[in-house]
């Protein structure tokens, strides 16, 4: 059987289109969806109780903790395969679960992850960054540790022997793969669509966490320098990828999107 752990918050937007793909899946075996709200207040909660097919769950007492949600929804789990799916990760194809799950066939394969596809409205720039991070792989695949829960799968007992880290509140998934040497599959044919248009607001918290996470992995903290050069090197990208797309409202947006994004992040990792 194959569980299917579906986190969600006020996604009343999105929700709907994902529970219904992963309703529509074509695949042998059993399939279990469940679904943990976290006191959505936007109609996702209410919407969630309309579907009899999911089995739905409370969220762990308390403030929210990422790893702590994870283990307990793993714990619950009957499946013997986990996958995560965000409620705003919408599968595109209805074998999409076949193919995110057969690397895991191999056992010498630790965990997959899935190709995220922009949305139609995202930001070039955001489109950028998801055509880098995803597409054929090419390019993150030298990255150190990249991984993305959004869309993936585990052997539920590889989960219940190493279980998420409950002290962190941004990139478990990196810290479980970084742990645990994981071996990791990326699988570009399991598509979602999945992707958000921060705010700067929006992109300073995330970042700025995001530093301090990788500060709590061990991660080498990032110097003024690679921080100005990452600035200056990711704008020129999104220049180059903006004249492309004939996009000059963003021309002038690029930089200041990498600057509110590269010194929160140094921020929160020299904290």
């Amino acid at each position: 059987m194959i569980s299917v752990l579906m986190r969600s918050h006020n996604d009343i937007k999105y929700i709907r289109q994902t529970v219904e793909a992963l309703l529509a899946q074509e695949i042998d075996d059993a399939v279990e969806i469940i679904s943990c709200d976290d006191r959505s207040s936007d109609g996702t909660a209410e919407y969630l109780a309309s579907v009899p097919e999911l089995r739905r769950i409370a969220p762990p007492e308390g403030k929210y903790v990422p790893g702590k949600t994870l283990n307990y929804m793993i714990s619950v789990a009957k499946g013997d395969i986990i996958v995560f799916n965000n409620s705003d990760a919408i599968p595109q194809n209805h074998d999409y679960l076949k193919k995110l799950t057969a690397p895991l066939q191999d056992k010498s394969v630790d965990c997959v992850f899935g190709n995220q596809l922009a949305r139609p409205d995202a930001w070039l720039v955001v489109r950028k960054d998801y055509e880098r991070a995803f597409g054929d792989g090419k390019v993150s695949a030298s990255w150190e540790n990249f991984f993305s829960l959004v869309s993936s799968g585990f052997r539920k007992s590889d989960l219940l022997d190493k279980p998420f880290n409950e002290n962190i509140q941004y990139s478990e998934d990196a810290d479980w793969v970084k742990r645990y040497s994981a071996r990791i599959v990326y699988v570009p044919e399991a598509i979602v669509e999945h992707s958000h248009n921060y705010t700067l607001k929006e992109v300073k918290k995330r970042f700025f966490n995001e530093g301090v996470a990788d500060k709590q992995m061990g991660k080498k903290p990032m110097s003024r320098l690679h921080c100005v050069r990452s600035i200056a090197a990711e704008t020129l990208r999104d220049w180059c990828y903006l004249a492309q797309h004939g996009a000059v409202r963003e021309f002038f947006y690029a930089p200041i999107y990498r600057w509110v994004q590269k010194v929160s992040y140094y921020r929160g990792n020299r904290q």
